[in-house]
């Protein structure tokens, strides 16, 4: 029984004809790259601009947001590779055991939970917070007592403790319920959250533009020191450490452009129009997101955004900064809350994939495979998830598994980049769709920025990551590796 059994390429192969049979090649080079923009521009640059400019960079943001562009283009270019190669569900973990073995694979399909999972928690918090704004500001109605929508580890300014946070749970419980019951997302509705959210980013910056205050972008990259947040952790701020930081805490705002190098069997001309989807999508969002932040850091002061322009930062700032755009304020949260829901949705159906494949290996329980015999959805897998996202959007603060989200799918992109070097060695003569160019130079620079944003990040994220690593190994070597179907050829 190896921890380095690989899974075999043809039969991964075999498992992509049969799933994938019957698809069209029907996607140009630009609907893909709007598909990428749809996929990229979410709870992101709506909580974490802010948060990276309080805790890190301050206006230099947006050298940040440069650092953690480039990062994933490297890597962008990579999961083409490996998407056009074999084109399966999985993702990562996929990649991983066709190339690295079983306990990389574990080791990434444990680690795609960080993404997933609590990226969807994330998510669910920022919505409480925009819940919350939309409740005082739009209907005019009391809001939800700040102990009921908080983590017990936050305080507010008045000295009230959270206790647990409702709306958090409640938008995580009723996606994962929608997704068990496969209700399809309609293109339609997704167009138009789509258009909304590009829509408030230009009207951000074109309105925001001639409110920007000169001195709350002096100096543009501020002396190195120490901010200490309320949790009482210390974090890099300014200097190049702080912009590293920044980086890799904006890192959350590009996840999702991965969802275009899914799309490579369904591409016309793959080899040509997947780098100008990935790349393309990646350029116009790293423009808005740079211009965006420029604006954002231009109307208010770091303090603001540390103090009471904390949640709902995006509004809170144009209603603070821009008088007479209230309106624009009241748009934002509307189409915020919207947007966010469709990321939700995304990431919740990023994890069941993801646990559904490894229930399939033996790696996880074999229910977690179990198709819903009406719905025909991995229904099991999606109730876990329901539970495991829950639990961190009701208890943990936004702020921790933000950044908890950035780290796990650096590791992954990190994995993913160092496949593509062992899958030229192995497998020279496979078929690829799409070549990554200048290998291995593009994966070990890929390497390079993510372990670069990954530093960035601080001790304590590294410490989140290797006790979440531990606990992977826990579970591997106590249930995985005995319930292995690679290592159990006769189950």
């Amino acid at each position: 029984m190896s921890i380095w059994k690989r899974k075999p390429m043809a039969l991964l192969l075999a498992e992509a004809s049969e799933s994938e049979k019957g698809l069209k090649r029907t996607l140009t080079a630009w609907s893909l790259v709007a598909l990428g923009i749809g996929a990229i521009i979410g709870a992101g640059l709506f909580v974490r601009t802010a948060t990276a400019a309080a805790q890190n960079a301050g206006p230099s943001v947006t050298i940040g947001f440069i650092v953690a562009a480039i990062g994933c283009a490297l890597a962008g270019l990579c999961y083409a590779e490996l998407s056009s190669s074999i084109p399966i569900s999985g993702s990562a973990y996929t990649y991983t055991y066709a190339t690295m073995g079983e306990l990389l694979a574990w080791i990434i399909g444990w680690d795609l939970i960080l993404e997933y999972a609590v990226g969807a928690a994330t998510v669910g918090i920022a919505w409480s917070e925009y819940l919350n704004n939309l409740l005082v500001n739009v209907l005019h109605v009391s809001p939800i007592p700040y102990e009921l929508c908080h983590s017990p580890f936050q305080t507010s300014t008045d000295g009230v403790s959270g206790i647990i946070n409702i709306p958090a749970f409640f938008i995580v419980a009723v996606i994962s319920l929608l997704l068990i019951k496969g209700t399809q997302e309609s293109a339609f509705v997704n167009g138009i959250i789509v258009v909304a959210k590009v829509a408030i980013v230009i009207m951000i910056i074109i309105f925001g533009w001639h409110f920007i205050k000169p001195e709350n972008h002096t100096p543009y990259i501020p002396p190195t020191s120490i901010f200490t947040d309320e949790h009482g952790v210390g974090h890099s701020y300014g200097g190049i450490m702080g912009i590293l930081g920044a980086a890799g805490t904006v890192f959350f705002a590009f996840i999702g452009f991965d969802a275009v190098s899914t799309a490579a069997q369904e591409t016309i001309n793959p080899k040509r129009n997947m780098p100008i989807g990935i790349l393309g999508s990646l350029a116009v969002c790293t423009v808005l997101y740079i211009l965006f932040a420029h604006v954002l850091t231009g109307l208010e002061s770091v303090e603001f955004f540390r103090t009471s322009g904390k949640e709902a930062s995006v509004a809170n700032a144009i209603s603070s900064a821009m008088p007479g755009y209230e309106w624009l304020a009241q748009f934002v949260t509307v189409a915020i809350l919207a947007g966010f829901s469709s990321v939700i949705l995304v990431m919740l159906l990023g994890q069941s994939r993801v646990f559904y494949s490894m229930g399939k290996d033996g790696l996880l329980p074999k229910s977690f495979s179990d198709i819903h015999p009406k719905f025909k959805t991995p229904y099991k897998a999606n109730l876990v998830i329901m539970v495991i996202v829950g639990l961190f959007a009701a208890f943990i603060p936004g702020d921790i598994v933000g950044d908890m989200t950035s780290i796990g799918t650096l590791f992954a992109f990190i994995l993913v980049c160092v496949s593509v070097i062992v899958l030229r060695k192995t497998h020279p003569e496979m078929k690829r769709e799409f070549k990554t160019p200048f290998v291995p130079l593009v994966p070990i620079l890929g390497i390079i920025v993510c372990l670069a944003m990954i530093y960035g990040l601080g001790w304590t994220n590294w410490l989140r990551l290797i006790v979440w690593l531990a606990i992977g190994f826990v579970v591997y070597f106590g249930y995985s590796k005995k319930n292995s179907r690679l290592n159990n050829p006769k189950e």
